[in-house]
């Protein structure tokens, strides 16, 4: 039986993100990128991260006095997972229903229309 992962919750997901967006970084570096745009203490984001090593979401270097951590998990199947689920949940089951209402309610760029649309061009020709 594989070995399944803990689903990140919420305040987990923030945590992965400056993981996946830095590759390696301590508590305090973390904790420093997250109260740029929220307010949390130092040794909520520490136990979080701590209970985070636990569910095997990061892995921790704990060869010298600052440890430091990283993402264990993939980004593009955390993605997927919240994605799919979120599809499933929220849309009945519809991935049109979902991007219809993505489209809808955020202003996409130039840029991201043009990688939709190579993206649909893509799936049409059956790659």
């Amino acid at each position: 039986m594989k070995n399944k992962i803990s689903k990140p919750t919420e305040s987990e997901l923030e945590i992965l993100a400056v993981l996946w967006k830095e590759g390696k970084a301590s508590v305090r570096t973390v904790h420093e990128e997250l109260s740029k745009t929220k307010d949390c203490g130092y040794t909520t984001t520490l136990k979080l991260m701590q209970i985070m090593f636990e569910k095997k979401l990061v892995t921790r270097d704990s060869s010298s006095k600052i440890h430091i951590y990283e993402a264990a998990v993939n980004k593009e199947k955390t993605q997927k997972l919240f994605v799919n689920k979120m599809i499933q949940n929220l849309f009945s089951g519809s991935s049109s229903q979902m991007i219809l209402q993505t489209l809808g309610n955020h202003t996409a760029s130039k840029q991201e229309l043009g990688e939709i649309e190579a993206y649909i061009a893509k799936l049409k020709a059956g790659h």
